[in-house]
């Protein structure tokens, strides 16, 4: 049975006079190709939104219709994509990182608590608590995560275009069967990932 996410944390928080609290979650960070992604959302605490779950658990059409309910609902939410290049120089951690900063340092409302996701992203910040599979348990870093998600899913499907042979609105950059036999075929893509190990 899949746990649904809660305000619980949100409104420990709101006890203490803590009520702008963003969430923040990536995606993006296994595939060969294509950037990671990380989002930054702020919602009304207690403004459930139905289907709000960690993204991987919803099929694409349902997480596109719940990411546009809570962009519509949402106080305030960013967006930060970081490419491929930057990827290979940084490392993928850094990489990460780098995009949950970005993501919350562009929100246009400061948070006083950054919520996050996973015990390895944490911004060293006293204002942000890492919860571990706090997609599964936090509203907020749920509706991060489907953020993040579509977002990432819509430019892969742009790269599609960009690059047709590679099925990138399918396989959104993992290294799927299809996918490898299309590098082995046509080469690498200025999208791919030079530092992950990707034999051929």
């Amino acid at each position: 049975m899949n746990v649904v996410p809660t305000f619980d944390f949100e409104r420990m928080l709101a006890d203490r006079g803590i009520e702008c609290i963003a969430g923040v979650d990536e995606a993006g960070r296994g595939p060969v190709a294509g950037p990671v992604t990380a989002a930054a959302v702020i919602m009304r605490v207690g403004d459930l939104i139905e289907n709000v779950r960690d993204s991987k658990l919803l099929s694409e059409p349902r997480r596109e219709s719940v990411g546009e309910m809570i962009r519509n609902r949402a106080i305030d939410f960013s967006v930060a994509h970081v490419e491929s290049g930057t990827i290979d120089t940084l490392n993928i951690l850094n990489a990460t990182r780098l995009a949950v900063r970005t993501a919350v340092e562009t929100l246009k409302i400061k948070p006083q608590v950054i919520l996050i996701d996973g015990k390895f992203l944490n911004m060293g910040d006293k204002t942000c608590i890492s919860i571990v599979k706090g997609d599964s348990t936090v509203f907020s870093i749920a509706a991060a995560s489907i953020l993040a998600k579509t977002a990432r899913d819509a430019l892969m499907h742009s790269y599609s275009r960009e690059f047709p042979d590679y099925s990138f609105d399918r396989n959104k950059g993992y290294l799927t069967r299809e996918h490898l036999l299309a590098i082995r075929k046509h080469g690498f893509t200025p999208i791919h990932r030079k530092s992950f190990s990707i034999t051929v």
